[in-house]
């Protein structure tokens, strides 16, 4: 069988991106509306990318477990569920999103147009949730002064990490993403002395090398995201870019992790936020706040295609159908539920 191709995931890291996540409104051709687009987007990125031959734009498209629900149903990805909160010594939010679109590329001209592409063709049926635009800080660093994503695994090891395999066949080829934005409060990490905030990050600030495991503490930032099972090291892939507004005197990190598991995200964050054991929480979290966090599926290719295909078929309607749709409830983690727009899914 041929192996499914996969969205952009393992795209490499550019000089500007945009994070978009919106939620779907209950409006009735929300359905219609967002099926074409995934059919379209490939050729969306294509014919605005076609301008700028060597601007490597590039779209994920992820979709969130309550959308999922309304729009495919069973059979579900096993691990897709709604971004879990967590309580800690601080706190990771659980916020509202039912899509995410992931845009790279060389310039930030490519990455405008070809959201602005995008919003156009969802009009009146989303809601925009949260939009951010990512830059490239000098050599990769973050806006606290330390490079971002030095340990991202390259080339096989990438797809290993990223890809969904046998372990769940009938998404092969797909991924899982989980995002946050993290808001930094400058003043206070400027004013911890350089040598702390290396212990702090677990590695020297300017030369990037990391502390030896004698000088790194057990809440060293990259002590508590180094995940292993069985002796086996369970790899994320980090897209992370700085963002600011100094007029409002804000500057973050939007933290994007790509996994073939949410798992593994999942205890990298509970570690951060509660601790390992509980109570030794890391310590960058002093500085920097979570203010939003959700969990999409990415689908592969062919799969947003075929979604477009199934919008373009509908069946034929039936008594039930003919009735007007009652607004639906809001869903727990804040998203909008499309409710009656719900078609059956393909069996």
């Amino acid at each position: 069988m041929t192996p499914a191709v996969p969205q952009a995931v393992n795209s490499r890291l550019t000089h500007a991106a945009i994070f978009l996540v919106v939620t779907i409104d209950p409006v009735p051709r929300a359905q219609a509306a967002v099926r074409g687009l995934c059919g379209d987007l490939a050729a969306l990125v294509r014919g605005v990318g076609f301008r700028v031959p060597d601007g490597e734009l590039s779209c994920v498209m992820g979709i969130g477990s309550e959308a999922w629900d309304t729009f495919f149903g069973e059979p579900k990805p096993a691990g897709l569920h709604p971004f879990r909160e967590i309580q800690g010594v601080h706190h990771a939010p659980a916020t509202p999103g039912d899509l995410l679109f992931h845009v790279r590329a060389a310039r930030m001209d490519l990455c405008f147009e070809l959201t602005a592409r995008i919003m156009a063709r969802l009009d009146g049926v989303v809601t925009s949730a949260d939009s951010v635009q990512g830059f490239k800080y000098f050599d990769e660093r973050d806006l606290l002064g330390f490079v971002d994503g030095t340990e991202n695994p390259v080339a096989q090891d990438s797809i290993d990490a990223t890809l969904i395999g046998e372990e769940d066949a009938g998404f092969a080829g797909g991924s899982y993403v989980i995002v946050q934005k993290y808001l930094h409060d400058l003043d206070k990490w400027d004013a911890i002395p350089v040598e702390q905030q290396e212990r702090i990050v677990g590695r020297k600030k300017l030369s990037d090398i990391e502390l030896d495991d004698a000088a790194k503490p057990s809440y060293a930032h990259n002590v508590l995201t180094s995940i292993e099972e069985d002796g086996e090291e369970l790899e994320i892939l980090r897209h992370n870019m700085p963002f600011g507004d100094t007029g409002k005197g804000e500057f973050g990190t939007y933290f994007i992790g790509y996994a073939r598991s949410p798992a593994r995200i999942e205890r990298m964050l509970q570690n951060m936020f509660v601790g390992d054991p509980p109570g030794n929480y890391d310590r960058l979290l002093d500085v920097s706040r979570a203010v939003t966090g959700s969990l999409f599926f990415v689908p592969p290719a062919a799969f947003l295609e075929a979604a477009a295909d199934d919008a373009a078929a509908p069946a034929s309607p039936t008594a039930e159908d003919t009735t007007e749709p009652k607004p639906p409830p809001a869903s727990p983690d804040g998203s909008l539920r499309i409710g009656s727009l719900k078609q059956e899914a393909p069996r």
